[in-house]
């Protein structure tokens, strides 16, 4: 049975969905439910699945996290043991 309904995607989520798709005619529904399937088979639990949906969908999280991730790569970050020292962490 199906429900026809309309989501909204980032063009990034989109395009990382049509490079899934096994076959060019591959609906999108389908590539969501073998990724569900295989999540399954990973024991990826339902609600880090939901959690990893809600990230996806949220074009501004996704920005703030391609932001870090640039910062990482170019240098601009602190490590773990300079916070600990300047935060005076026994961690």
């Amino acid at each position: 049975m199906y429900m026809e309904t309309t989501i909204r995607l980032n063009t990034e989520v989109k395009n990382q969905l049509d490079k899934l798709k096994i076959h060019t005619r591959e609906s999108y529904n389908e590539v969501l439910r073998r990724l569900i399937e295989e999540c399954k088979n990973v024991g990826v639990d339902s609600e880090s699945l939901t959690e990893t949906i809600e990230i996806l969908s949220n074009p501004e999280t996704l920005m703030e996290i391609a932001e870090a991730l640039n910062e990482f790569e170019s240098g601009k970050s602190i490590s773990w043991e300079k916070i600990k020292k300047e935060n005076l962490l026994n961690v």
